[in-house]
């Protein structure tokens, strides 16, 4: 029995693939079949896509009928959406906000020097007397919109409430040592408020996250967990399972456990 007011929370990020993408034997036709096994496996508490195309959404919310999602657009964009999928037996959204990371992050735009119009979903959840604050995001490739998108998403975030814990996960195609990483991390800046920083997941050395469907554990760090406030982590790990010899996404999925404490 969990200790009074201590909740565990699971988590689980990965950037999809979107399905309309010509990848030949990997392509979402043949790679769907390992999402039952994956969610049966780690029944993660929250679940961040990146990457996911209408199409993809639909599918698995109908798969995981004992969760509910947040950030799927209607009518859904030709291009690919982030999306918050969450366990509702045990966790109510109480909040949501969805926007673009862009000069006017409120319609769809980008950046100019953006590659995409690059999104980011937040929601608040509520699970008895426990919040938590769930981001999920997909950072564009040029360094300067990484730093504005990481600027946009910490000044959206001090608009909730101080005291609630926050957990980003999302795919942000740059390395810890990066720019970007260190907006969220406060790394190399002066500020008195360390609270608002974020601390990593992971550990160095940081392991590969791309793979681009071969397996390779050399590939980058790109993908993340990030959390800060009255949240302890627990446990974390690279998910490399297979089915068939099929990888779930061109990315390995992440996935934590973390303690939280009123």
């Amino acid at each position: 029995m969990e200790e009074k007011n201590k909740i565990m929370i699971s988590v689980l990020t990965l950037n999809l693939r979107f399905g309309l993408a010509d990848d030949g034997s990997n392509s979402w036709q043949y790679r769907k079949k390992i999402f039952p096994y994956l969610f049966e496996k780690y029944c993660p508490d929250f679940i961040g896509f990146q990457e996911a195309n209408d199409f993809q959404t639909d599918f698995l919310n109908e798969m995981l009928t004992e969760y509910d999602l947040i950030g799927k657009r209607s009518p859904s964009p030709s291009f690919w959406q982030d999306i918050i999928i969450f366990y509702k037996k045990t966790w109510t959204c109480v909040y949501r906000e969805h926007f673009f990371l862009s000069p006017t992050p409120n319609i769809p735009s980008r950046f100019r020097e953006s590659l995409w119009p690059r999104q980011c979903t937040m929601g608040m959840f509520q699970n008895d007397n426990n919040m938590i604050i769930c981001v999920n995001t997909h950072l564009d490739f040029d360094p300067s919109v990484q730093r504005k998108s990481a600027k946009l998403i910490m000044d959206r975030l001090s608009r909730f409430p101080s005291d609630v814990p926050v957990i980003i996960v999302g795919d942000f195609n740059t390395t810890p040592f990066s720019p970007c990483y260190n907006i969220f991390t406060g790394h190399g800046q002066k500020s008195e408020e360390k609270e608002c920083y974020f601390k990593n997941a992971f550990q160095k050395p940081f392991p590969g996250t791309h793979h681009g469907f071969t397996g390779s554990l050399n590939g980058d760090y790109i993908d993340w967990i990030l959390y800060r406030g009255k949240i302890f982590k627990q446990d974390y790990r690279v998910i490399r399972d297979t089915i068939d010899g099929l990888y779930p996404s061109d990315h390995f999925p992440l996935y934590a456990t973390f303690k939280v404490i009123d």
